[in-house]
């Protein structure tokens, strides 16, 4: 396909947009105040600014295209994640890990991709700190800045390194916690990271072998699916079935085998 294809041209927006807002969490950095938006759900500044500037970018780019993004207006988020007129729609997640921002722990990122009808079509999730920008194009492969990505080739649940997410407000006793519970007696490890969207990253680049979270959002996780995708793992919701991306509850792994294993641990409990 020409370099100049649609897709390759979406992706190499959502890469600029996400290091716009990179470079905005980087001038934040160490001088924002957080406010509690839900019980232990932090926002700052930071993701304040970071989603203006992309925006900013985005809307100059492509007026007429939707934006959800986590930190719009309920109406605008509202009217964006209806889509009544099936337009083009970028998703945004300004700062994910907020928490970790504000603890100066070098685990978050800002997450920009672009759908329709339900596909992902190009993403891309750049962690300021490392420099590391994660990208993606349907058809065109997963990246991290120049290198290709391919998943890792573990196959046995007992080998394998998992992240799990949790809702912000976790309770005990919860189906979150049980499917954790579940999983945590046959891993190798499982490690609790603090952003969905690297979490995804890592699988795609065989850092770690799968993932799974029941609380996540579409801005959490649109470009770190298609990035599992185009690196060759396997994404379903935490049911085993097809990926919704607006009702994101997501299982990944690396390979088929391990995913299997993996969902004879999540998909029984409820």
């Amino acid at each position: 396909m020409s370099p100049s294809h649609p897709i390759e041209l979406w992706q190499k927006d959502c890469v600029h947009a996400a290091r716009i807002g990179g470079e905005i969490l980087k001038e934040y950095q160490g001088r924002v105040v957080p406010h509690e938006k839900g019980p232990r759900d932090l926002v700052t500044e930071a993701d304040l600014a970071s989603q203006k500037a992309i925006e900013l970018y985005l809307t100059q780019r492509f007026p007429e295209h939707l934006i959800l993004g986590e930190e719009s207006d309920p109406e605008t988020r509202r009217h964006a994640s209806e889509n009544p007129d099936g337009r083009v729609r970028w998703v945004i997640d300004p700062l994910d890990g907020t928490t970790n921002f504000v603890h100066q722990l070098p685990n978050y990122c800002v997450s920009v991709a672009v759908e329709r009808d339900g596909v992902i079509w190009a993403g891309a999730v750049y962690n300021p700190v490392s420099d590391e920008c994660f990208h993606a194009g349907r058809g065109f492969g997963a990246w991290l800045n120049d290198r290709e990505l391919k998943t890792s080739r573990c196959i046995k649940l007992e080998e394998a390194l998992l992240a799990v997410g949790f809702s912000a407000g976790i309770q005990r006793g919860s189906v979150e916690v049980r499917r954790f519970e579940e999983l945590l007696y046959q891993a190798r490890a499982i490690r609790r990271l603090g952003s969905a969207a690297l979490n995804l990253c890592y699988v795609a680049a065989g850092r770690l072998d799968g993932f799974f979270a029941t609380s996540v959002r579409p801005w959490d996780v649109a470009a770190g699916i298609l990035l599992i995708e185009e690196a060759g793992g396997i994404v379903t919701d935490i049911q085993g079935k097809p990926f919704d991306l607006i009702r994101a509850h997501v299982a990944t792994a690396a390979t088929s085998a391990l995913h299997e294993q993996m969902g004879q641990h999540l998909f029984t409990v409820s």
